[in-house]
Formats: structure tokens, sequence, C-alpha cells
């Protein structure tokens, strides 16, 4: 139990957090709006003095990399949720789906949830189904990042994005894998390169997303991966639609 003492201690850091994370939700609604906003810019969305950014963030570089921690903790939560679900549903063991894998949990609680794989419902236990409900537990937190395919190449240099999706790269390959060996997916490329292929299509697909050329729930995303992944439209099509939920894309929540 705390101390009186203690109390305005802690109010003081609940009070940091809040900021910084006021600052976080301001910066990717600004960069996603104009990737050019100043730090005045995205100061003032967020309601606070320039010098209390600069006293969370050193400059522009040191906040998208605020970002991009951000992203990867959400990627972690994400991914033990689909950890979880495939071990309820008893899919998804093949060779990368450990859940091990994940990155951890933390931000952007609930970010895994809404439109996505239908709860109590048992999936059949098969690479398809595995592969559709990573990508539909995983496109919202793409979906609330997005921004961050253009900025943090630009801001952190080429190879941060990589590093960003490398644990979920290398869940999908696992998962491509074991679909290659029961022959549900194509072999003509190894599981790595197929992993990569897959990742840049997804991405392309979030960039038109982010330019308002589309819009979806995850369930577009979902069949098209199964198809580069060589299912039939008409079996990846019936995949999906039995393990999405649909509904509208939900808000991630920051949780620090």
């Amino acid at each position: 139990m705390s101390s009186p003492a203690d109390r305005p201690l802690a109010r003081q850091r609940r009070r940091t957090r809040a900021t910084r994370a006021r600052i976080l939700d301001a910066a990717l609604r600004e960069l996603g709006r104009n990737p050019d906003s100043s730090l005045g810019d995205i100061a003032e969305a967020a309601g606070v003095a320039r010098r209390t950014l600069y006293t969370h963030f050193a400059g522009r570089a040191a906040l998208v990399r605020g970002l991009t921690e951000d992203a990867v903790r959400a990627i972690g939560h994400a991914m033990a949720d689909v950890s979880a679900l495939d071990a309820g549903s008893g899919s998804g063991r093949g060779p990368g789906s450990d859940s091990g894998l994940g990155a951890g949990s933390g931000c952007r609680e609930g970010a895994g949830s809404g439109p996505g794989p239908a709860s109590g419902r048992a999936a059949d236990s098969d690479p398809a189904s595995a592969l559709a409900r990573f990508v539909l537990t995983l496109w919202p937190v793409g979906d609330a990042y997005r921004t961050l395919i253009g900025l943090a190449p630009q801001d952190l240099g080429p190879d941060h994005l990589s590093e960003l999706l490398a644990p979920a790269r290398e869940r999908v390959a696992g998962i491509l894998a074991e679909g290659q060996r029961r022959g549900v997916f194509h072999a003509v490329v190894p599981p790595g390169p197929l992993s990569a292929a897959v990742e840049a299509h997804l991405l392309a697909l979030l960039g038109t997303v982010n330019a308002g050329v589309w819009a979806d729930d995850g369930s577009g995303a979902a069949t098209s991966a199964l198809i580069a992944a060589g299912v039939d439209s008409a079996t990846a099509t019936a995949t999906v639609r039995g393990l999405h939920t649909p509904g509208p894309l939900p808000a991630a929540r920051r949780h620090h």
C-alpha cells in the first residue's frame, strides 16, 4: 500500500503517461493527414505546448520511434490473441504457430478485437484458416498504424519497417510452410520468400487504404492473402466468411 507521500508522485506519473499518449495519438492522426506536419502542428493538435512535446520526444525521429514502439507492442498483443485463438480452435499448430513468437503485450489494448475471428466458433484445423485468422486479427493493428508504412523508412531508415514486421513475417512463414507441406498453398517459391510476397501485398493494400482508394474491414485483405498463397477464390472466400464477424473497423485504443 502506498504512503501519502507517494501519492503525488504516482499522480504525476499518470499525468506524464497520459500526456505522452495524447501526443502520440495526435501524431498518428496529424501525420496520417499530412506526413509533413510539423512538431508544432502535432503539439497544437495534442493540446500541449511545444516544449512539453520536446520533454517527451527530442525530435521528429524520436516521435516516429515512439509510434513504432507502440506498434510493436500492439503487434505482439494481436499475435498473442492469434495464438490463443489457434489454441482454442486446434488450428495453426504447424511450424511457426508457437505463441512464444509474440513480441509481448501492452499497447493498443483491443487492437486485435472487433472484426476478426468469431469467438466461440471452432475453425477447421487447416493452414488456410490459420492464415486468414492471422490477417483478420492483425488487420486492425495495421489499419491503426498504416501511417508508419511511409514514415518509418523516411524517418528511421529503410530497414526499420522490416524489423517491425519480422515477428509477423516469421509466423506467416511457418503457416505457409505447413500449408505447402499439406498441399494447401502453392510451392512455387519457398515459405520465406512467399511470406515476404504476402507481406508486400498486404502493405500495398494498406497503402491504398491510407490513400483513400480502398476501405476494408479485414475480410478482403484476408481473402486476397489466401489467393496470393495459392488458394482458389471460392475456397478463400468461404474460409474467411466462416471466420469473420463483419462490422466497422474498431478504433485501436492505446494502453501504456
